[in-house]
């Protein structure tokens, strides 16, 4: 790895650890008074698990990291560090079977449907994204499909300057999949790599919004029978276990591909995203910590794991 790449990744591994500051704050203050030192009894076991139950990691990760340090260290005297490292260990390994970025078929534009409720960060996300994919020297879209909200539509239009992409957006209350069928027309005219479309996220409706995202879905086949090729669902961390009945709606509505977890920084709930991949095993495409414009990154298991356990 050059200087410039080592560099750049441990710059993003000290973000990241800073950002998820309160998680790790949370769940240490919990392990350290648990104990200091003493020997490893199912009592112990029990306490440990429900200290990474209430830090979001979820029943079945909980057991599992348990299981993991009792199967080694079980009636054996047994330290906080010790128990940080195996968790750590563990989780990395939970994780790593989800952490895929979103790789762009060779196929252009490659569609992007960016899902997720309002206030989640979705707009935010798209515009990271755009950042990112175009720092990687490819060309990218965005369309403004939330055309209910013209908040949404201006967001997204500054994030587009920020970038330095094209946004095809429209008026106020203009059909989304008539935006989308448009959008997907002009990125194939102009030779796009990437189509990010943003979507409303009116939960509150939701028989409504099925039927919407699924005209947009119809829509967008009939000028290309493969897209979309990727539904990203972007999950706010704040909301802890909620995070569960969205993806759990969110699949029901269009066929998820991937997620991306917002504002780790402003959460202690960080644990959600284990408890998230351990239930539904849907790849973890980028996580943000932070509202700047480089804030968003493709995951890393193990900087996620020994950060969230307060590792260097």
């Amino acid at each position: 790895m050059s200087d410039a790449k080592t560099t750049e990744k441990q710059g993003w591994f000290q973000r990241l650890k800073k950002g998820l500051a309160r998680s790790s704050s949370k769940l240490s203050e919990s392990l350290g008074g648990i104990f200091t030192k003493r020997k490893l009894d199912r009592a112990l076991l029990d306490e440990l698990e429900e200290a990474l139950i209430a830090a979001d990691l979820g029943p079945g990760t909980a057991g599992k990291l348990t299981g993991a340090l009792a199967k080694d260290r079980f009636d054996k005297e047994v330290s906080v560090e010790e128990v940080r490292e195996i968790f750590a260990v563990e989780i990395a390994r939970i994780l790593a079977p989800v952490a895929k970025s979103l790789e762009l078929a060779a196929h252009r534009p490659h569609v992007v449907l960016v899902v997720g409720v309002n206030g989640s960060g979705k707009t935010t996300t798209i515009g990271k994204l755009a950042r990112l994919y175009q720092g990687r020297g490819k060309k990218v879209m965005l369309a403004a499909g939330d055309t209910f909200r013209a908040a949404a539509v201006e967001q997204l239009k500054i994030w587009g300057e920020r970038a330095q992409v094209p946004v095809i957006a429209r008026g106020e209350g203009a059909d989304p999949a008539g935006l989308a069928f448009d959008a997907i027309q002009e990125a194939r005219a102009q030779a796009i790599d990437l189509l990010l479309i943003d979507t409303a996220g009116r939960l509150q409706n939701k028989a409504g919004l099925m039927e919407e995202l699924a005209k947009i879905v119809r829509v967008i086949k009939k000028v290309d029978p493969t897209a979309p090729h990727d539904c990203l669902l972007v999950l706010d961390a704040t909301v802890g276990q909620n995070a569960h009945s969205q993806v759990d709606i969110f699949r029901q509505i269009c066929q998820v591909t991937g997620l991306v977890v917002t504002k780790l920084d402003g959460s202690a709930k960080g644990g959600v995203l284990v408890a998230l991949a351990e239930r539904f095993s849907l790849p973890v495409v980028a996580i943000g910590v932070g509202e700047g414009q480089d804030d968003l990154e493709p995951f890393a298991p193990e900087d996620f794991a020994r950060s969230l356990m307060n590792l260097a």
